[in-house]
């Protein structure tokens, strides 16, 4: 192989691959002397590629981690393996993660050959993801690309748009930043035909398109995009105070906790206390709380213990249409949720699934607790 550019671009190639290449070994596949491998060897050092030579007969080299990331050279396979796998990555808010699945994707698909783009293409086409059912909306990742390209080239960006109330528009904007809540995308954007800064939901946005023009960038409004953000759902959403204590260790509690709710504080030795705030709807707030798999009990606020009674009185339907099928009866004794106790008494409230009430058999400053 005399062209040395591609002659380096495939010693490269091998090197990336995790093992030591004996010099012998890499002067056959190449095509050239051993002399002319250490050569290239010295080449890529210098680009900034961190070789390490083993001594002796049968030595070889690797291509180890250095201080610095260096560029990759990809074959066909893993070019569209890494595409595939950041598509499904971008498609919904990862924690952590988000912006840079989106923008190194972007970059991917820049340079990614027309032949491999098509197979990212039909394999993405081909698969379905299984959403966790935390409330969070997917986002094509196309659309996350598209928008991504022009944030970053500063190029005006136009799309349809859904609201809230399901009026459609089209919109003019100058984009400035993804932001990623961790259960949803939002572009914040100047609004030329409003002449004024939004956000927009990504999963409401459809065929986005750059311009091609290009807009000087304005001045973002106090507390950058993602404080933007927050004031905008905070303004749109009504925020509930969530006060809850479980019986369980604080570890273990978060461990089954969405991350939007916030993290417990320990309460004890075996019990935790979470005090927080949410947007979130207070009937997916009662699932998740009662998802969590160790007795709680809900100090505030008194909407959410509503709502707690309710999906316990619906489980119990459940069961009941079950016994009606032919099912086992569910254990005789007071109307509680699957899983609770009743008080010594054999009478009391209802609480929410697998509930348990006060000892005297009475709600306290109403409070509701869970048991499963």
């Amino acid at each position: 192989m005399t062209d040395t550019p591609a002659r380096l671009l495939t010693l490269l190639s091998l090197l990336q691959t995790p093992r030591e290449w004996p010099g012998a070994e890499l002067a056959e596949r190449l095509g050239v002397s051993r002399r002319t491998v250490r050569r290239d060897i010295d080449r890529l050092r210098e680009l900034g590629y961190p070789v390490q030579a083993s001594r002796g007969a049968d030595g070889g080299y690797r291509l180890i981690a250095g201080k610095a990331m260096p560029p990759l050279v990809l074959d066909d396979e893993e070019a569209v393996a890494i595409a595939v796998g950041l598509m499904a990555g971008a498609g919904h808010a990862v924690e952590g993660v988000e912006e840079a699945a989106v923008r190194a994707l972007a970059k991917l698909e820049q340079v990614l050959p027309s032949r491999l783009r098509h197979r990212v293409t039909s394999l993405q086409a081909a698969t379905l993801p299984l959403v966790g059912g935390e409330g969070g909306d997917t986002v094509d990742p196309r659309t996350l690309t598209v928008m991504a390209a022009a944030v970053t080239g500063r190029e005006k960006l136009r799309f349809r748009y859904r609201s809230g109330d399901g009026t459609a528009s089209r919109r003019l904007t100058e984009p400035y930043r993804l932001v990623s809540t961790g259960r949803r995308w939002y572009l914040v954007a100047y609004d030329l035909d409003r002449a004024d800064w939004r956000t927009f939901r990504i999963d409401r946005v459809g065929a986005p398109e750059a311009t091609g023009g290009r807009f000087t960038p304005r001045e973002l409004p106090p507390g950058g995009a993602d404080g933007f953000v927050a004031r905008s759902l905070s303004r749109t959403r009504s925020e509930h105070r969530l006060d809850v204590t479980f019986q369980a260790p604080a570890h273990r509690v978060a461990a089954r906790l969405p991350r939007s709710l916030g993290v417990p504080e320990p309460d004890g030795a075996s019990a935790c206390r979470l005090r927080t705030t949410t947007a979130d709807a207070l009937e997916w707030v009662a699932a998740r709380l009662a998802l969590v798999g160790c007795e709680f009990t809900v100090h505030a606020p008194d909407a959410l213990i509503g709502h707690l009674d309710e999906l316990g009185a619906r489980l119990l339907r459940a069961a009941a249409d079950r016994t009606r099928d032919g099912g086992p009866a569910p254990v005789a004794g007071p109307r509680t949720a699957p899983g609770g106790t009743a008080p010594e008494g054999g009478t009391g409230p209802r609480t929410g699934p697998g509930g348990t009430g006060p000892e005297d058999g009475t709600g306290l400053n109403g409070e509701a607790a869970l048991k499963s």
